[in-house]
């Protein structure tokens, strides 16, 4: 009898360290099957792109991978706008977002074509255009390596606002220090006359307050987004906007091959063309609603002059086929993918 109490009490001591044994293997396996990432985010974070599309994106990523992949988005970015893109490719944070102009280099080159004059009025057929063509004819994957591409969107028309003078002719743009995201519209305006001048959003508040710049080119919802009501006097629209800025959300090229097929299925299902339709439907509110905002202030909106209207053109037009002659050199054709663009808004230009 006392020989089996101890054969027993031997094995149940072995199988209890077994368990011991397995109990970390198990457990890290479980913790293998959770993707856990972190998006930088650099906007306000109150604002309408954060407040109803990243956040949102973020959540319903969670849910069609039934948990196995979760995003962080952080209250702080890991770094300034400029630098989102580069943060990605070197993992510094997971997913990114930002402007296709905040970057020094040409790395980008094909991305203008959601940056000129005249392009359309509403940013989810913009988004979508945008999309559709820098992605599928225009190979925007290749212009970003390092990374896997999950969103392309523009925002709503690009509006020239001002605090000195109501611009009726060419000439009354002379002189003038203005705020660019950079890119197209950063030559635009050097060419009708002002000084263009680069800086990221969040610095726009302390130079504008302050006299260092005279005005700047943002949307209408930027104006309330970045608390400028009472330091712009005028705002000049063109029809489907002066300019537009692109943007990327990207995650760093390791990371997403770390994620099953499956998942990453399910996540370009709510990305892509997707993404483009619900940050455009964002914008076009927070537009409609900072335009109430913007008239309550007694901020003037007024058309662009035919006069001023002639010359954006020809300058356009320049540009348009400057471009379109380079990205021929890559085997684009730049001109059918601007027609195509366009289409789509339904501008005819």
């Amino acid at each position: 009898m006392e020989f089996l109490k101890g054969n027993i009490a031997r094995r149940m001591l072995l199988g209890m360290t077994v368990v011991a044994i397995l109990a970390p293997t198990a457990f890290t396996t479980s913790a293998f099957a959770q993707t856990k990432l972190v998006l930088s985010s650099w906007l306000p974070p109150r604002h309408p792109i954060v407040v109803e599309a990243i956040k949102p994106w973020a959540r319903d990523v969670k849910k069609v991978t039934d948990g196995r992949v979760s995003i962080r988005v952080l209250s702080k970015p890991a770094g300034a706008p400029p630098a989102h893109f580069d943060m990605a490719v070197d993992g510094v944070a997971d997913i990114t977002y930002g402007l296709h102009s905040f970057t020094k280099d040409n790395r980008f080159q094909r991305s203008r074509i959601g940056q000129f004059s005249f392009l359309g009025d509403d940013a989810v057929s913009g988004s979508k255009a945008f999309w559709d063509v820098y992605a599928n004819d225009l190979n925007a994957q290749a212009e970003h390596k390092g990374t896997k591409v999950l969103g392309l969107f523009v925002h709503g028309p690009g509006i020239f606002h001002n605090n000195v003078r109501k611009l009726n002719t060419p000439e009354d743009l002379e002189g003038l220090k203005i705020r660019v995201p950079g890119g197209y519209i950063a030559d635009l305006t050097g060419d009708l006359g002002a000084s263009p001048i680069f800086m990221s959003s969040g610095e726009v508040y302390e130079k504008l307050s302050r006299g260092i710049i005279d005005g700047v080119t943002f949307t209408y919802e930027a104006v309330t987004a970045f608390k400028l009501l009472d330091h712009v006097k005028y705002s000049m629209r063109v029809p489907g906007g002066i300019y537009n800025t692109t943007w990327f959300l990207v995650m760093n090229e390791s990371k997403w091959n770390e994620i099953s097929a499956e998942d990453q299925a399910a996540i370009m299902a709510i990305s892509g063309e997707a993404f483009s339709e619900r940050v455009g439907m964002a914008w076009n509110s927070a537009d409609e609603k900072a335009i109430e905002l913007i008239n309550k202030a007694g901020i003037e909106i007024y058309e662009a002059s035919p006069e001023i209207l002639g010359v954006i053109r020809e300058k356009a037009t320049a540009y348009e086929s400057e471009w379109a002659q380079a990205v021929a050199e890559d085997g684009f054709n730049g001109e059918a993918a601007l027609a195509k663009f366009r289409k789509s808004t339904g501008i005819e230009n």
